[in-house]
C-alpha cells in the first residue's frame, strides 16, 4: 500500500495552487484580449443661440367679406347665371329676375317726363309773353303772377317725372343680380321660376376668398410676455398638417379682454390667391411671444424621456458618458431650447445612443455641427 509523507502533500497542494492561480491568469489575460473598445459617438457642442420665441393657438379662418345676396325687386327668377360653388369676379350677373315688368315701367316713366317737358315750355311761353304784358299793362298782376307761378310749378313736376324715370330704371337694373364683391358663390337657394321678393328672400351667399383673416386668442400671461403688435408675420397650418405652409400679417388685436375666457383676440391676414384655405376651417397659427438672446439649444433626438423627467447625455473630460437631467422648453427648427441643466460649452451625445450601455461609460467622440442644415430663420415654437 502507497503512503504520501506530509512533505511530499505539501508539494502537491502547492502544485495544485499554482496550477489553478496560472489558469485563472491565462482566463484574466483572455478576457482582457477579448474586451471591446469604446464605442464611437457624435457628439456636439452647446453654444447660446439668439431666438424668437413662438407660441401655438388654435384659431378659425373667416372671409372679410360675407354678403346674403337678397333682391333689391320682386319678380319671378328668369335666370340663374353661376354655377354652384365656382369663384366669382365682382360685377358678374349671378340672377336675373323677369325685367318686362319694370321695363314697362321705365317706357312709362318717359312718356310721363316727356309730357311734363312739354308742359313746362307752354308754360315757359306764357310766363314770358305775360312779362312782356305786364310792361306795357296789358293785364293785371295777378295773371303776371299766376303764369309765373305755373311755369314753377311745371319745373317742378318736370323733376318730379325725372326722379321716377331714375327710379325706374334703378329698378330696371336691380332685377340683374351682380356680385358685389369678388369670392366663391354657395348653392342657389332659389332657382328658375320662383319668386323672389324684394329684400327678404334669400338667394345665395357670397364669400370672399383672398384675403382670408383667421381669428385666434392668447391668454393673459402669454400677452403680457409679448413684445410684439401689429404687423408681426404669423406662421399658419390647417389641422391635421404637421407644417406650417402660409404666411400671414397680424393686422388687429383687440382692445379688451374678454371676461368670460380670460383672453386677448388677434386676427392675422392671409393671402388666399389660389382658394385652398375656406372659411370655417380650424387653423393653427404660430405667432412671436417673446426674445432670447442667449438660448441653449440642443438636437431634440439628443433628449429621452424617463419617467416624467427628461435627460440627455453629456461627456466629462476624461470622455466618459454622464446622465444630466434636464428642463426643456420650445422647439426651435428640429431643436429644443434648454432652460436647465446645460451650460454653454457642454459636449452633448445627439447621435449614437443606443451604445451608451450605462452612464459613466467611455466613448469615443465625433465632432459634429448641433444644427445638420442651417435655418434660414431662428424661431421657436411650443414644445
Amino acid at each position: 500500500m502507497q503512503t504520501f509523507t506530509f512533505k511530499e502533500a505539501r508539494v502537491t497542494l502547492l502544485g495544485a495552487l499554482l496550477l489553478a492561480l496560472m489558469a485563472g491568469c491565462d482566463a484574466q489575460g483572455q478576457a482582457n484580449a477579448t474586451a471591446p473598445p469604446p464605442p464611437e459617438v457624435e457628439v456636439a457642442i452647446v453654444q447660446p443661440e439668439p431666438v424668437t420665441l413662438w407660441g401655438e393657438f388654435s384659431g378659425r379662418v373667416e372671409a372679410p367679406q360675407t354678403v346674403e345676396l337678397r333682391p333689391r325687386v320682386s319678380g319671378y327668377i328668369d335666370q340663374v347665371q353661376f354655377e354652384e360653388g365656382e369663384l366669382v369676379t365682382e360685377g358678374d350677373v349671378l340672377f336675373v329676375i323677369d325685367p318686362r315688368p319694370y321695363e314697362a315701367q321705365v317706357l312709362l316713366a318717359q312718356a310721363e317726363l316727356a309730357r311734363m317737358r312739354s308742359q313746362l315750355t307752354l308754360a315757359g311761353s306764357e310766363a314770358d309773353r305775360s312779362a312782356q304784358l305786364w310792361e306795357r299793362r296789358a293785364i293785371s298782376r295777378e295773371e303776371f303772377e299766376q303764369r309765373n307761378a305755373a311755369r314753377t310749378m311745371a319745373q317742378a313736376a318736370v323733376n318730379a317725372a325725372a326722379a321716377a324715370l331714375q327710379s325706374a330704371q334703378l329698378d330696371l337694373e336691380y332685377t340683374r343680380i351682380t356680385a358685389p364683391v369678388s369670392g366663391r358663390i354657395g348653392r342657389a337657394e332659389v332657382t328658375r321660376g320662383n319668386l323672389a321678393n324684394a329684400d327678404s328672400t334669400l338667394l345665395s351667399t357670397l364669400v370672399s376668398v383672398d384675403p382670408l383673416y383667421v381669428y385666434f386668442e392668447s391668454d393673459q400671461q402669454t400677452v403680457q410676455g409679448n413684445p410684439h403688435g401689429e404687423n408681426v408675420p404669423v406662421r399658419i397650418g390647417l389641422t391635421g398638417q404637421d407644417d406650417f405652409p402660409y404666411r400671414g400679417q397680424l393686422d388687429f388685436v383687440d382692445n379688451q379682454y374678454n371676461p368670460r375666457t380670460g383672453t386677448l383676440q388677434y386676427r392675422a391676414e392671409v393671402a388666399n390667391p389660389d382658394g385652398a384655405l375656406r372659411p370655417g376651417q380650424f387653423a393653427r397659427v404660430e405667432m412671436p411671444v417673446a426674445s432670447a438672446r442667449a438660448a441653449l439649444l440642443v438636437d431634440q433626438k439628443a433628449v429621452m424621456t424617463d419617467q416624467d423627467r427628461r435627460y440627455l447625455y453629456v461627456l466629462s473630460d476624461d470622455n466618459r458618458a454622464e446622465r444630466r437631467v434636464v428642463e426643456t422648453g420650445r422647439r426651435v427648427d428640429g431643436l429644443l431650447v434648454i432652460t436647465e441643466g446645460l451650460a454653454a460649452g457642454d459636449r452633448v451625445v445627439v447621435n449614437g445612443l443606443q451604445k451608451i450601455a450605462f452612464p459613466g461609460i467611455e466613448v469615443v467622440p465625433e465632432l459634429v455641427s448641433m444644427r445638420r442644415t442651417p435655418a434660414p430663420v431662428v424661431v421657436a415654437a411650443a414644445p
